[in-house]
């Protein structure tokens, strides 16, 4: 059976799965990164892993994969195959693609994780038959994938979609990217955790811990919440000022409390528009599963492109 490797590599494990045509899952698997061990371990990692996943294939569908579609978080030169930087994964300027090229002996695509998982979202998931939307993942940071027409524009240096550095609150906290008052300080999930450890004294607490809270009427923590609630929407008005998507596809950690967040999150959305057209807000489909979907499709649409050039005269 024809079949591809997608691999989505987060900063403590990665998330493998073999793919068919039709997009069935023909066998799973999952590992750790390795990245306590440092940056080359973590490479030969990836490449041990899709080694075997290759030879995985061979063994129980009679060939060894036709692609790999790779997910990797970080700064990604797609086109030049580049991992060009990842601070959890502590490398630099990685020729990832060539490397597994060179290590399975077949093409290989590779892809920033988070527009590999807006990818599938669009194409499968949440967005599936939306000409164009913003796919937001709420996680430790927040960044987003720009949907277009069945593709994801990464922009002219790779960096299209870093909606978490919209500055939404004017000399702000402090952010890593060297701004103060970034998207990401009041509305990523790390964001609301602090936040409410804070506020609830208890520095164990989480965002999964506050949303609890909201829903149990707790005043502090509808504070905390609807302050990120705020934020998000600030945000996510600049954005759709700016590409008037259809759709918003929420995910990421925070889109795991439901309509605690859907529901503030649409109100504070419509009050904040004036004359741009409010796209419908909904919550991602694929979940943890999206990076490596989205590396299947990756996978397929450059075996697609392979083969097309394979039979140009």
């Amino acid at each position: 059976m024809r079949h591809v490797i997608a691999l989505d590599v987060g900063g403590t494990g990665m998330k493998a799965a073999l793919v068919a045509a039709n997009g069935e899952l023909l066998h799973q698997a999952r590992r750790a990164t390795g990245r306590e061990r440092g940056p080359d371990a973590v490479v030969e990692g990836i490449l041990d892993f899709a080694a075997e996943l290759s030879a995985h294939g061979a063994e129980h569908f009679g060939e060894p994969a036709s692609a790999a579609g790779v997910a990797v978080p970080g700064i990604v030169d797609a086109d030049r195959g580049i991992a060009s930087y990842a601070a959890n994964l502590g490398w630099r300027d990685v020729p990832l693609r060539d490397l597994l090229a060179q290590r399975l002996g077949i093409p290989v695509a590779l892809g920033h994780d988070v527009r590999t998982g807006g990818l599938a979202e669009g194409r499968i998931g949440a967005g599936q038959g939306t000409d164009r939307f913003l796919f937001i993942p709420l996680g430790t940071g927040i960044a987003g994938a720009i949907g277009i027409g069945g593709r994801v524009e990464a922009g002219a240096h790779g960096f299209a979609g870093e909606i978490g550095h919209i500055v939404v609150r004017p000399g702000g906290s402090p952010c890593p990217c060297g701004q103060r008052g970034c998207l990401e300080r009041y509305a990523s999930a790390a964001a609301v955790s602090e936040a409410w450890a804070t506020a609830c004294g208890d520095p164990d607490a989480d965002a999964a811990d506050c949303a609890k809270a909201v829903a149990s009427g707790d005043p502090n923590a509808v504070r905390v919440w609807q302050d990120a609630v705020n934020a998000l929407a600030d945000g996510l008005v600049t954005a759709l000022t700016l590409l008037d998507p259809r759709t918003l596809i929420i995910g990421g950690g925070l889109a795991e409390a439901g309509e605690t967040l859907f529901t503030p999150l649409r109100e504070a959305v419509r009050k904040r528009v004036t004359f741009q057209k409010l796209p419908t807000i909904v919550p991602a489909a694929l979940g943890d599963s999206a990076g490596c979907l989205g590396a299947g499709l990756l996978a397929w649409d450059l075996l697609a492109t392979t083969d097309r050039t394979e039979v140009t005269p």
